[in-house]
């Protein structure tokens, strides 16, 4: 259990997830920030919506991208529960985002620290700094009771 309040942007995030898990779906859940407030905010919704694009971290991109009306996202960053897939590491990296802070690292599925590594990649057009541990534990809390449910 964190020793310090989590910073609001990834209490909210932790919230969406819950909401996410309520609904059936993984529990993750993101929030673009830009100048202090929330611009964006996504939390998984595949099953919901039909969509495999639905995750947190698209949905709360595009709610930011809509609501700045611009795809370019500098001076925002993204806080989201789960170290992004390569899907939504690649949304990252175009829509130009400044940081990127992540609770939970994911060995299988993601592609920041893990897998493809996208961010390291010579090709890789932006590089966001990166930071990752804050509310790791609440994440991975949240992850292992919902598939505990499931199994």
């Amino acid at each position: 259990m964190t020793r310090w309040p989590l910073p609001a942007p990834m209490q909210r995030a932790l919230q969406l997830a819950a909401q996410a898990a309520g609904e059936g779906e993984v529990p993750v859940g993101a929030v673009v920030v830009r100048a202090g407030r929330i611009v964006g905010e996504g939390r998984n919704a595949p099953r919901a919506l039909h969509d495999p694009t639905a995750h947190a971290e698209i949905m709360a991109i595009r709610q930011a991208a809509a609501h700045l009306g611009s795809e370019r996202l500098g001076g925002c960053e993204l806080w989201v529960t789960l170290e992004p897939c390569p899907m939504c590491a690649g949304a990252i990296i175009h829509a130009r985002l400044d940081r990127l802070y992540y609770a939970a690292p994911d060995p299988k599925g993601g592609a920041v620290a893990h897998g493809a590594r996208l961010f390291d990649q010579p090709g890789c057009l932006h590089r966001p700094e990166v930071y990752c541990g804050m509310g790791e534990s609440e994440s991975v809390g949240l992850l292992r009771t919902f598939f505990m449910e499931r199994r």
